[in-house]
């Protein structure tokens, strides 16, 4: 990545302090928060009647009521995520014990009730009811519930005890041909009108000071699906990459071969 110059993105002045300064870019010396969010799941209440809560209740689902219209997100860390999460283990775990369960678990139980690794339900799978259980990204999983002929059939669900907390971040690749033009953009993006606009569209928290109340303002639906409470947030674990990286990945392949995906 191309180092920022930050004199050139004078309207980082409307950016929340909470939201910058992260532990990979302190500095923010070649990144700039774009948009936060969390992963959670949503379920057909046709199909579920009763209360699901936790990601255990999500595996439960899986294996039950939803078996073979169940999807997860096409992502190593959120696959293996829902067993680490399920099981209180810290999903950055290189333990090869704590790896080695969540892969027979995965491959041996999940994956025969799977029927789609799918990173957008939100597109077409909540709309159309394609599945009965999806992980989801929240803003993804506000879009479909808006766009759904049905929306009360599907209920979203942040479950416990722990989940994921992550963040897109505008950067220049090094190299770019236009610089400042890109310089110039994420400046631009970065007023609060454009924030508040980026909200509605993608569904997601954009790291801007103020933006909750703006949104509230607006009267812009599902905001619930957005914002999230300090306890809620206490809830979410950021991700690593580390040693067990390719471990991970490993374990999201054989998955996927034997959910036939």
């Amino acid at each position: 990545l191309q180092e920022l110059n930050l004199d050139l993105i004078p309207n980082l002045e409307f950016m929340d302090p909470a939201f910058l300064g992260r532990a990979w870019d302190p500095d923010n010396a070649y990144s700039i928060c774009k948009a936060w969010g969390t992963t959670g799941y949503v379920y057909d209440r046709t199909v579920i009647p009763r209360e699901l809560a936790s990601w255990s209740d999500f595996l439960d689902a899986a294996q039950n009521e939803a078996a073979g219209r169940t999807s997860v997100l096409d992502d190593p860390g959120d696959l293996t995520g829902i067993y680490f999460w399920a099981n209180g283990i810290d999903w950055n775990t290189t333990d090869e014990a704590e790896l080695a369960a969540a892969e027979d678990y995965l491959v041996n139980t999940l994956a025969p009730n799977i029927s789609a690794f799918d990173s957008y339900p939100g597109g077409a799978a909540i709309p159309q009811a394609t599945h009965a259980l999806m992980q989801v990204w929240n803003g993804d999983a506000r879009i479909g519930i808006l766009e759904s002929p049905d929306p009360d059939r599907w209920q979203w669900v942040l479950p416990g005890p722990e989940t994921e907390i992550w963040m897109d971040n505008w950067a220049i690749a090094t190299g770019a041909p236009n610089p400042e033009a890109a310089h110039a953009f994420i400046n631009f993006v970065l007023t609060p009108e454009n924030q508040l606009a980026q909200l509605d569209y993608i569904g997601y928290h954009t790291g801007a000071t103020g933006i909750e109340e703006a949104a509230a303002d607006a009267e812009l639906p599902m905001l619930d699906l957005v914002f999230f409470t300090p306890e809620q947030i206490d809830t979410m674990r950021e991700g690593e990459v580390n040693e067990a990286q390719q471990r991970r990945v490993d374990i999201w392949n054989m998955t996927k071969a034997a959910a036939g995906a």
